[in-house]
């Protein structure tokens, strides 16, 4: 228990820093890491729901790191209100559905989904123009309302089903109107918020007999604790590094980190 307590609280500090530079929540950390923690520790019987409980224990993370996040950004003026709050409402609607959609599907289906969602992110962003550069662009471009609805549904959909919070389909979406990466991945964290506190709330009332102490419905409460013990402080020094990063190593860098991530979910026996 304490080496899982102990690696919990390092990883967590990886996710302070990606929720920082990529407005990820943790969300695409999260998931692997306790799914991974779960299937060595857990009774038996109990790793089948394993998968559940690291969506639900993510999305639980993903409030306290999305928000502490955008508070940061938006002290230094990095949030804009056109892009934010227009989708906001929408990503809230399509996530309790996605949360909702996300009990009823069996562990290996959702591990092959979270798998299948990163390969194609990965895929869209080297081959489609528009997200390793902007070059060309003389300056953003408004969200268009087809997008703001159906897109914003569809993105709360899909992240809170998956956990991992939205930012690996708003950071492209903000990219190709010609944002620059530190912008994009600053405003993906308010609307990661709406994701994560939908998605909190249904996994955590959700009935499931994978709940054991420490458990709220699927949210694991210990491992959800560690990692924000490691994020925090994490997040308060990381939001310094906001802006610094030049732009072209930025978006590599966040492609970079998914295919990790991918790598790591395949190693995992997926």
């Amino acid at each position: 228990m304490l080496t899982s307590f102990l690696t919990l609280l390092s990883l967590g500090c990886l996710t302070g820093i990606t929720t920082v530079l990529f407005g990820f929540g943790g969300g695409f950390i999260t998931v692997p890491v306790v799914y991974g923690v779960l299937t060595v520790t857990a009774r038996p019987g109990a790793d089948a729901d394993a998968m559940h409980v690291a969506v639900a224990t993510s999305a639980a993370v993903m409030v306290v790191n999305a928000t502490a996040a955008a508070l940061a950004q938006w002290r230094q003026g990095r949030l804009r209100r056109e892009y934010v709050w227009p989708l906001a409402a929408f990503i809230a609607a399509g996530a309790v559905a996605g949360s909702f959609a996300t009990t009823l599907i069996g562990g290996t289906a959702l591990r092959l989904l979270f798998a299948a969602y990163l390969l194609i992110t990965i895929a869209d962003s080297l081959l489609r123009k528009g997200f390793l550069s902007v070059a060309g662009r003389t300056r953003p471009q408004p969200l268009e309302r087809r997008t703001v609805t159906f897109g914003g549904v569809g993105i709360g959909l899909v992240a809170a089903g998956l956990g991992v919070g939205g930012s690996v389909m708003t950071v492209p979406l903000l990219r190709r109107r010609g944002l620059p990466m530190a912008e994009a991945t600053a405003m993906a964290n308010p609307l990661s918020v709406p994701v994560a506190v939908a998605g909190t709330l249904v996994y955590a009332l959700a009935p499931t007999t994978a709940s054991g102490p420490g458990q709220l419905g699927y949210v694991d409460l210990t491992a959800g604790a560690a990692l924000l013990i490691g994020s925090l402080p994490t997040i308060a020094v990381a939001r310094r590094l906001t802006g610094r990063v030049p732009d072209r190593v930025h978006s590599i860098a966040y492609v970079a980190l998914l295919v990790v991530v991918l790598l790591v979910m395949l190693a995992m026996g997926l």
